[in-house]
């Protein structure tokens, strides 16, 4: 989330840092604070952007790197805080990034699987899906565990960030007393168990302890059961329940492969093993839901990786379904 410092117009650089000067830096920031620089110009006569970022740090007064990464690119600056400068036909825009480290970002997945999901967009897929930690989830396609980690957060209700700092935590004025009653009272509302079971499998072993390792790592590894398996291989469980699974697509992991049938085969064998269960897929644009034989309604769409992508529950069949 970004706070506005300020904005002004500016045409020419030193028209920029005379300006820039005049943000109160020092009103929310220590005299050592260090900030990164994160510029973006369109149509504007500055367009610069490493120049732009070293006359807005000159300005600030402050130490810091000239310029930052991309967003969303990794970045070894992260404890710094980041100053974002926009610049859209010569209106500059100023704001501070109030998060730091990205919020998709809980910590705990320092082992992925081939394409990991996001742990925000699993996170949306099991709201969206109506999940509550009540019923029995299984996710059959687990890969590094996000989904079935993030239901465990959920139905143990961890809030999201509970175990990470922010950038503003560290701002002048910041309310420290009543951030730490907030994180308190969140701390106390966590339940010491998942009410039901969740099932992580994956037919990749080597997927599964990478999984393993991030639960631990979450602190929610006594809630979930890892299963090294292959969809046909899936245990029957007695419904109702919940399906959330993020099959492959065929693009990057399953290049090649006859998808249709993989999702026919996880349809035959969610009817017969998981009767009861409801299904929600993370899908590319193009239905290959259609061939798990169930009708389905979409519930968000969004990109993953960069490949646009649905999130669709089953609207027909078992009891359960959202």
């Amino acid at each position: 989330m970004l706070v506005r410092l300020g904005s002004f117009h500016a045409r020419a650089l030193g028209e920029l840092e005379r300006k820039a000067a005049l943000l109160p830096f020092a009103e929310w920031f220590a005299a050592d604070a260090t900030l990164r620089l994160r510029v973006t110009c369109h149509k504007s006569r500055l367009y610069h952007q490493r120049a732009i970022a070293e006359r807005v740090l000159r300005a600030s007064g402050l130490p810091g790197a000239a310029a930052a990464g991309p967003e969303g690119e990794d970045d070894e600056g992260a404890a710094a805080q980041l100053v974002v400068v926009r610049i859209v036909r010569d209106e500059v825009t100023v704001s501070l990034d109030s998060s730091g480290a990205l919020l998709h970002r809980r910590g705990y997945r320092q082992a992925s699987g081939k394409a990991p999901l996001r742990e925000t967009l699993a996170a949306a897929m099991l709201l969206a899906s109506g999940y509550d930690g009540s019923r029995p989830l299984a996710d059959p396609f687990a890969g590094s565990g996000t989904i079935a980690i993030e239901a465990a957060l959920l139905a143990r209700r961890v809030a999201p960030g509970l175990h990470r700092g922010f950038a503003c935590e560290r701002w002048r004025g910041w309310p420290a007393a009543e951030g730490a009653a907030l994180r308190a009272a969140a701390r106390a509302r966590v339940l010491p168990a998942s009410p039901a079971a969740i099932i992580a499998s994956d037919r990749d072993a080597g997927a599964m302890r990478a999984a393993r390792s991030n639960a631990v790592r979450a602190g929610v590894a006594e809630d979930i059961r890892f299963d090294a398996r292959a969809v046909s291989g899936l245990e029957p469980l007695a419904g109702p329940g919940l399906v959330v699974t993020n099959p492959p697509y065929g693009v990057r992991v399953s290049e090649g492969r006859d998808l249709r049938d993989l999702y026919a085969r996880l349809g035959q064998v969610l009817a017969e093993r998981l009767p009861g269960f409801g299904l929600t897929l993370l899908v590319p644009a193009e239905p290959l839901e259609r061939a798990t034989g169930r009708l389905f309604k979409v519930l968000f769409r969004t990109t993953n990786g960069g490949i646009p992508v649905r999130a669709v529950a089953a609207v027909d069949g078992p009891a359960g379904c959202p």
